[in-house]
């Protein structure tokens, strides 16, 4: 069998109806029958890559896929920036669903990658980067221990993906030998219970029951917001916790784990169910918390709800912690372990993927078991044991 060419392939510029024009790369392959066929991709937007010169350059790092068959060595990576460019198009492009990496997590790596990566270690030739001065440059960096172990991490992923395609050996990753903590400086403080019930005061009243569901189920904020009303089971009161929604896209969950359902309590179904008879978007398919800017297309984005409601609320309900969507996260953890729930029951509810092998040896927790550990949060939050009282007695009197 002849040996296929090497090949530079042409591009063009497609208009579309909807969005700014793309430029369409094309080249010849060979498909697995032995016939040549006409392969396209699309390589950007006319935006994002305004001339021809910067296209081309775009191109450039595409030809290593087109031509992955021959030995031909035109056109490898010798920088990190051109490694980084081949990078960013197989496993950065926001435009395809990736089951290794979320669109967040693709936001996440190519800001580390455009603000402080490459402007650093572009130019170097890919062997002449060493882990020695890749710590010292960490180490001067006045950022937060986790930022800079996200550098790390993407630095590192930079070379495996050129691993994987054959350009370097599996030897030749610097970052592996990096040193680099984690750990958090600035640790998220929970709520206490009076500080909760001061901030859902403060609160209007789609913003209070996003606060009660974060707050009594666990939910991380993009999947609270991913939320329809056909998720809600009424009647075992439990949500099915299947999308994720981030920065107006919708996407999976962030484990496989987190995707089981969710138990609620009757307060919350009981929320969620008084909200639903205020809201213009009420149907089944309809968002939970649809954005009313959007007519009900779309649930809000989490970081304008921080900025315009939890953080002003927070600051008039006198709450001097930094509180985000995740201080509710904590704070249902923290009152989980603090009731003194079983560890396989904390896990579950949680919905985290791994524990620590001591926990793990624990059998699995039953529904009735995280309903009730799920139940007394809420006893604590709301302050329900007291409400209860209370009203027996006014019902006596």
């Amino acid at each position: 069998m002849k040996r296929p060419r090497y090949q530079h392939g042409f591009f063009s510029r497609h208009e579309r109806k909807k969005g700014p024009d793309v430029w369409v790369y094309r080249w010849r392959d060979i498909d697995p029958k032995g016939k040549p066929k006409m392969r396209a991709l699309v390589v950007g937007s006319v935006k994002q890559y305004p001339t021809e010169t910067a296209v081309w350059k775009a191109v450039s790092t595409l030809r290593l896929d087109v031509n992955h068959h021959t030995s031909r060595p035109e056109g490898m990576p010798e920088t990190f920036e051109q490694l980084v460019q081949h990078y960013r198009m197989i496993e950065l492009d926001l435009e395809k669903e990736s089951e290794r990496k979320g669109y967040q997590t693709k936001q996440v790596y190519e800001i580390c990658l455009r603000t402080h990566i490459v402007p650093r270690w572009g130019e170097y030739r890919l062997r002449e980067i060493t882990a020695v001065a890749v710590e010292r440059w960490l180490g001067g960096i006045e950022l937060a221990n986790a930022t800079k172990s996200k550098f790390k991490y993407v630095m590192s992923d930079v070379y495996q993906h050129g691993i994987r395609y054959g350009w370097l050996t599996s030897e030749e990753n610097p970052v592996l030998a990096v040193r680099q903590s984690a750990k958090r400086e600035r640790i998220t403080e929970p709520l206490e219970a009076a500080e909760f019930r001061a901030l859902m005061l403060e609160l209007p009243h789609k913003m209070r029951v996003i606060g009660i569901v974060a707050a009594t189920t666990g939910l991380r904020i993009s999947e609270v917001l991913g939320l329809k009303w056909k998720d809600i089971d009424w009647k075992l009161l439990q949500m099915d916790v299947i999308r994720s929604v981030v920065d107006g896209v919708v996407g999976k969950c962030k484990t496989e784990t987190s995707r089981r359902p969710v138990p609620i309590d009757q307060f919350t179904a009981d929320e969620l169910a008084d909200w639903r008879t205020v809201t213009c978007y009420a149907q089944p398919e309809d968002w939970v918390f649809a954005s009313e800017k959007t007519n009900g297309r779309m649930p809000p984005w989490a970081d304008t709800l921080l900025d315009r409601f939890l953080q002003p609320a927070a600051k008039r309900a006198g709450i001097t912690k930094w509180i985000g969507f995740h201080t509710f996260r904590h704070t249902y953890s923290t009152l989980l372990k603090a009731n003194g729930e079983d560890v396989k029951v904390v896990q579950e509810l949680m919905r985290h993927a791994n524990i620590t092998t001591t926990m793990n040896i624990y059998t699995r927790a039953l529904t009735p078991a995280k309903r009730q550990a799920q139940s007394r949060v809420v006893d604590v939050l709301l302050d329900r044991s007291r409400n209860t009282e209370k009203t027996a007695t006014e019902g006596a009197a």
